[in-house]
């Protein structure tokens, strides 16, 4: 009896419209889990090398993982992988939401999708039967209006809805896959490369799946959720039910680490303006039992956290219907500080148009900010941006040039290819203020300040991300953050704020793996993790023993993470993408930060490339390239992608 996952596969040529099912042995979950490591698996074996992101050749994976669907926090997360249109690199982004578990109810672990349909279609996935549908009268439609759409079309009102927008159609290279028309698949354009395909949606539906899911021991999992329960409200993710991900604004604000003006600074003086403690006391929907306390109202499926914001506004000029959710720390950033903007109403409608249109906020405000610092400097103009003043501050000027964004119309065309794609297509050194990494839009932590986490912006294989590697405050200062799984990690001592010595690239690299393993599990890294989270890595271990019956370990579980990079890497490898790649943007480099405790720092350029060789070693990659090596990958179980890349 299979225990955690189906045991099935659902392979699709939009090209002919032909399905297949495909069952793997046990062995290629325990030795995948799911996520981007099982995705990759398929990248990397049925893809052609040069594939064009936006062709028919390019394979889209959405999958989950062995423990999704268990009635516990934070199982509920799907991963999708292709080639990146945004980075012409392995493409990868999870989202949460009740989707993920409705998959694996409706009976499949993975969808691998190829070719191109010939007309707009949705797939349509119920207890296990499949078919494809015409999409035509959704093409061109908001995502709210979409799912409302299909709900009526297929009689129910429990279906999940995976689908792109407009800017996914429009082929804006980070549209996003949105599902609840408030969770994304946000990072790398997973929605262009749908959008590419014609596939306008995933819907899936399980309701026998659900009734026959059946964990190996189910009291161990019951058990394990009631301690997650019981210890939440003492727990440091308490917070976030009341405040989202928006209520760190403040701490990042008082280190010096905001990033504002497109990364200029590290404060921003109007901060409390766009804080979660503001979001919590004027906009937030929902009222508790005593009428006192307001939250957020929203979860993933089978979760105690909730840290999901829902705003609603119905006066002034920025209204916001709470369906399309409320913006988290890394969009109020990006549309705020920034852009130099305070204005909630403006930043949460700005959060909407990307949920309704489907597009990364971050990518989206990232690129905005970058355009502005050119406009203030002279290097784009009125006669670029179509009379539109983009001006740091400007409100209006950021809406309009977000919709433009959304609908690929005028300067929102040229700002749809990202910021490095658009600096490359004006040219007149606007290169000069670009935040990439691997050409993705940084998220709103300084590599000035976490060093760590800035070589893992380098190195990382789908671009700059920010829940890739646990954050270097988890091991500086005066004592560990959870001393207990840090040890399990080889972490015992403190090291000093803003190292970058061999210790600090062992603490990036070991964390990366686990990150890469828990985008495996498909498991939510603000419940399991190394420090601050709900859960450690011997209690998602403890989770998968649960469900599958397997004896995991936390060593065995790193593997699977270091299994994972490993690939990414060698993918990347193939589309000629290696170390020369492998840095951070010139700015942090060459200008210091300007305000608060961050003032004048940088980052070091001798003491980066030395983390970043201390890297390739520690992995044992090859120095020169940065690339794994056949010995490397023989040892990770992985010859077949030696082979492949003729190592």
């Amino acid at each position: 009896m299979i225990n955690g996952y189906n045991g099935k596969i659902l392979h699709l040529n939009l090209t002919t419209g032909e399905f297949s099912v495909e069952e793997p042995a046990e062995h290629f979950y325990r030795r995948y889990l799911g996520g981007t490591a099982m995705n990759m698996h398929y990248m990397l074996k049925e893809m052609a090398a040069g594939a064009d992101p936006l062709g028919p050749e390019n394979i889209l994976c959405l999958s989950v993982g062995v423990t999704t669907g268990a009635p516990i926090s934070g199982q509920s997360r799907m991963t999708s992988t292709a080639k990146s249109p945004l980075t012409g690199a392995i493409g990868d982004a999870q989202s949460g939401g009740f989707f993920p578990a409705e998959m694996k109810f409706a009976g499949f672990d993975a969808f691998i999708i190829r070719g191109k349909s010939p007309r707009p279609v949705y797939l349509w996935v119920h207890d296990g039967e499949y078919e494809l549908r015409d999409a035509g009268h959704l093409w061109g439609r908001i995502t709210g209006d979409v799912e409302a759409d299909l709900q009526k079309e297929l009689g129910d009102k429990n279906i999940e809805v995976a689908q792109i927008g407009p800017a996914g159609e429009q082929g804006v290279r980070y549209a996003a896959i949105i599902t609840m028309s408030n969770r994304a698949n946000g990072r790398t354009g997973m929605g262009a490369v749908m959008g590419a395909k014609n596939l306008k949606a995933v819907v899936v539906r399980g309701k026998e799946g659900k009734k026959n899911f059946a964990p190996a021991d189910k009291q161990a999992v019951v058990k394990l959720a009631q301690h997650g329960a019981r210890i939440f409200p003492e727990s440091n993710v308490a917070g976030m039910r009341k405040y989202g991900t928006a209520g760190s604004t403040g701490g990042q604000q008082a280190v010096g680490g905001l990033p504002t003006y497109n990364f200029n600074s590290g404060v921003f003086d109007e901060w409390q303006k766009i804080d979660g403690t503001t979001m919590y006391d004027t906009v937030l929907k929902g009222v508790k039992e005593d009428k006192q306390d307001r939250y957020g109202g929203d979860t993933c499926y089978a979760c105690t956290v909730r840290c999901k914001m829902v705003v609603e506004i119905t006066t002034g000029p920025y209204r916001v219907d709470p369906r399309y959710g409320g913006p988290e720390y890394e969009t109020t950033s990006a549309f705020g500080n920034y852009c130099g903007i305070s204005d909630l109403a403006a930043v949460s409608y700005a959060n909407q148009l990307c949920n309704q249109y489907g597009m990364d906020t971050i990518s989206c405000g990232a690129t905005i900010a970058w355009a502005m610092e050119a406009f203030a400097n002279g290097r784009i103009t009125v006669e670029d941006t179509g009379g539109i003043e983009l001006n740091f501050g400007n409100t209006d000027a950021m809406i309009k040039m977000t919709e433009l964004i959304a609908k690929g119309e005028d300067f929102g065309k040229i700002l749809g290819m990202g910021s490095q794609a658009a600096a490359e297509e004006i040219g007149r050194g606007t290169e000069e203020y670009l935040t990439t990494s691997h050409r993705m839009e940084a998220p709103a932590h300084l590599p000035q300040l976490k060093s760590g986490l800035g070589l893992i912006y380098a190195v990382n294989p789908f671009g700059a991300d920010h829940e890739s590697s646990e954050h270097d405050g988890g091991i500086e200062g005066r004592r560990i953050s959870a001393p207990e799984r840090m040890a399990s990690l080889g972490f015992t001592e403190p090291m000093e704020r803003r190292s970058l010595g061999p210790d600090k690239v062992r603490y990036a690299r070991v964390t990366q793996y686990l990150f890469s393993a828990i985008n495996s599990a498909c498991v939510c890294a603000f419940v399991y993790g190394p420090s601050w989270q709900l859960f450690g890595q011997q209690e998602l271990c403890d989770l998968i023993k649960g469900v599958t019956g397997w004896d995991m370990t936390v060593d065995e579980l790193l593997l699977v993470g270091e299994r994972s990079l490993n690939m990414q890497r060698a993918f990347n490898a193939r589309e000629g993408i290696d170390r020369k790649h492998d840095t951070l943007p010139e700015k942090v480099f060459a200008k210091a930060l300007e305000g608060g405790r961050s003032d004048g720092l940088y980052v070091d350029r001798k003491q980066f490339a030395t983390a970043l060789e201390e890297y390739y070693r520690q992995n044992d990659w090859d120095v020169e390239t940065g690339t794994p090596a056949r010995h490397k990958l023989s040892k990770l179980d992985l010859a077949w992608v030696a082979d492949l890349l003729k190592l």
